[in-house]
């Protein structure tokens, strides 16, 4: 697109965004206030589904995909514009979940005709919510070795076993979900990827109780459930690479930037003062903070800068392509930044970090301690810092097993 009308497309962007974004949409995420699709658990601010009504309108809660599947078929060119807009006015993500991005970029690559129109732009419009049907008891980082099987009916597939630590299932309407569908040949060829919905008779959830007090996770059982053959994306017994390509979508963190950097892991850890301030306010000056403590905290900020910035270029460079390998880089730095920065409030507050509950520790207080406490999983979830580590050393460097 010529220099001229992309500068037309940013004043049009900017118009329609300063008009139709709601003034609670430019400010921070508050927790219960996301909108993740489906109508099981609904947000808090009812500005949300203005805001997700009107992105949706324009098919800008999934900019790059084509307008047929719900999207605005935007170009790099023009993708880029509207990120910087919507950073300019700090405005919330319309529309988050496993829909957008996970299984619908999935979907766009890897699924028939019939999937994407039946499914695209029901995600598109917020309409459902998705659960990943991935982890087993016995299958975690070794996710080949899952056992919950599907056997072929002729006409439909009958799925029997469980999953462990699936994200939102008491709340989504639908699974991708990998299954054993041949017992006999090597375990990485023997899997497929099917699509059913949680209202299947047969499925089952139990939410698991974390040591947080909350419980984003649940179990989920199958007994039985009745699974058409049209749900099957890819080729029977080779889901592998269909569910490998997914994580590829899940680790690049790039369907966040694309929401201004207004959801996942680093957002929601963000405290209210900037860390420096924070700093300086439990200490009671800025002389009061110790010098390795500020050496630190300067040097954190200098990876989350590094971190936002790296994944923009690689916005504006692979532009509509799928993402690679190299996003087990952005999953492995950012489970460590959380980890690091939540360890960084903990000395900056001191015991004031360490409230459970009580009249004597703030909200936020109490808030960052049960997300210290969660912090661990977020570099187990969408697998762990080792898995990571080998798919850059033989996948990004080139290194011999």
């Amino acid at each position: 697109m010529k220099s001229h009308n992309l500068q037309a497309f940013r004043e049009d962007t900017r118009e329609w965004l300063d008009a139709n974004c709601p003034p609670s949409m430019r400010k921070r995420m508050v927790a219960g206030e996301e909108v993740n699709g489906g109508h099981k658990r609904r947000s808090t601010n009812t500005e949300a589904y203005d805001w997700l009504s009107a992105m949706a309108e324009k098919g800008w809660t999934v900019p790059t995909w084509p307008v047929e599947f719900g999207g605005a078929g935007l170009s790099k060119d023009e993708f880029v514009i509207l990120l910087d807009e919507l950073q300019r006015i700090n405005a919330r993500p319309p529309l988050g979940g496993m829909g957008v991005s996970m299984i619908g970029p999935t979907l766009l690559e890897c699924g028939s005709e019939q999937q994407k129109l039946q499914h695209l732009p029901a995600i598109a419009r917020g309409d459902l919510a998705w659960c990943q049907g991935y982890s087993e008891p016995g299958a975690g980082s070794d996710l080949a070795s899952l056992q919950t099987f599907a056997e072929d009916k002729g006409d439909y597939f009958s799925v029997n076993g469980a999953k462990i630590w699936t994200s939102g299932a008491n709340y989504a309407d639908w699974m991708f979900c990998l299954v054993r569908t041949n017992r006999d040949v090597p375990k990485h060829e023997g899997i497929s990827f099917l699509l059913f919905s949680m209202d299947s008779p047969g499925v089952s959830t139990k939410p698991i109780e974390l040591l947080n007090g909350k419980s984003p996770f649940c179990q989920s059982f199958f007994d039985d459930v009745r699974v058409p053959k049209e749900n099957l994306v890819g080729k029977l017994n080779q889901g592998w690479t269909v569910g490998k390509r997914l994580l590829q979508h899940e680790r690049s963190g790039l369907a966040a930037l694309a929401s201004a950097d207004k959801v996942g892991p680093m957002e929601r850890i963000k405290p209210e003062l900037p860390l420096s301030d924070l700093a300086r306010k439990y200490a009671g000056s800025h002389d009061g903070v110790e010098p390795n403590l500020r050496n630190d905290l300067i040097s954190n900020e200098i990876l989350k800068k590094s971190f936002f910035l790296t994944q923009q270029r690689t916005v504006e460079e692979i532009a509509s392509s799928a993402p690679g390998a190299a996003t087990s880089i952005f999953k492995y730095v950012e489970a460590n930044y959380v980890k690091e920065q939540l360890e960084l409030q903990l000395r900056v507050r001191g015991t004031q970090g360490l409230g459970w509950e009580g009249d004597s520790f703030d909200d936020e207080e109490i808030s960052m301690c049960r997300l210290w406490l969660e912090a661990k999983s977020i570099s187990i979830a969408g697998g762990s810092n080792e898995v990571q580590l080998n798919i850059i050393a033989k996948r990004v460097l080139g290194l011999p097993d």
